[in-house]
């Protein structure tokens, strides 16, 4: 079977139309279209409908669509041990991890590691979705529990903990809110129970929400939660990381937290040797002890004061 063909296929397949699979090969669509011809003669068989607002995969196009897929997927695999020279890391990384700790706690740090590796270039996905890493969706993950997929290798990074903050100028016009009772007269700040999240965070937000009745606003995601909290809207359900950039944050109602969030790390069994992998996980893990040093050093200061 012919390579170049293949390779325009999986192009044409994955943008749905020749035009797009031609700008991103640099091929003119007729060029395009004689080789998908050409590839479907040589098959004996269809590989796409043709509608006026695309083409469709037939069945047999889907056969060889997942084919193609995993090939890439093996080139890619081996390209990123290539690159990986022996004394640089350079080229792309693809991080995924969810967009609150994403946002809040990852992307501040990374200054430093590009001022470490400067050629090397991080593609950061921030979302909910658990990526496939063995699919080779993304190289590397950060995720809220431990993952479950196979040839995964993995390493619990931290924990964390889901409490309540306000601003002190949302406290000083709405009231103190010191013991559980109090949050019936607050707006509370957080994702709807049902939305996709650390499981940990919607226990306790639905319990809140099933005890107190108090008036509510809804965010999709924790950095939207902690805008409103900081802009004086009420009192919302953080992480408790947030604290490190965000110290005029008052905790209120300190006996409700929910349970332990485990971090883990995990990517493919079979990028193992890549240094680009070893580079960054290398960097989190001392980010993580520069981390909860910070933290244990403002606990210890915090109990010095109530002392």
């Amino acid at each position: 079977m012919d390579w170049d063909k293949l390779r325009i296929f999986h192009a044409v397949a994955d943008a749905g139309s020749l035009t797009h699979a031609g700008d991103t090969l640099h091929l003119s669509q007729s060029a395009v279209s004689r080789q998908i011809r050409g590839l479907e003669e040589s098959l004996s068989t269809i590989l796409f409908h043709r509608h006026a607002r695309g083409l469709i995969l037939t069945e047999q196009g889907e056969l060889l669509f997942d084919a193609t897929k995993a090939m890439s997927r093996r080139l890619d695999a081996a390209s990123a041990r290539i690159k990986d020279s022996a004394e640089e890391v350079f080229g792309e990384l693809k991080v995924t991890t969810t967009t609150g700790f994403g946002t809040l706690w990852l992307a501040p740090r990374l200054p430093a590691l590009y001022e470490k590796y400067p050629d090397l270039n991080i593609d950061l996905m921030l979302e909910e979705r658990v990526l496939d890493l063995p699919m080779r969706e993304a190289d590397v993950a950060i995720r809220m529990k431990e993952p479950s997929q196979a040839d995964l290798i993995r390493k619990r990074l931290m924990t964390v903990t889901m409490r309540l903050y306000a601003s002190q100028s949302y406290l000083d016009h709405a009231g103190a809110a010191n013991v559980e009772e109090d949050i019936a007269r607050h707006r509370l700040i957080c994702q709807n129970p049902t939305a996709f999240q650390v499981a940990a965070g919607a226990k306790m937000t639905k319990q809140l929400l099933h005890d107190y009745r108090p008036n509510v606003l809804h965010v999709n995601n924790y950095f939207g939660v902690l805008q409103a909290v900081v802009s004086g809207l009420g009192i919302g359900v953080l992480p408790d990381y947030v604290t490190e950039d965000f110290p005029s944050l008052v905790r209120v109602v300190p006996e409700l937290e929910s349970n332990d969030v485990p971090v883990y790390l995990a990517y493919p069994e079979e990028l193992r040797r890549s240094k680009r992998i070893r580079a960054f996980r290398d960097f989190v893990q001392d980010e993580v002890i520069a981390y909860r040093k910070t933290m244990r050093d403002g606990q210890n200061a915090l109990s010095q004061v109530t002392t």
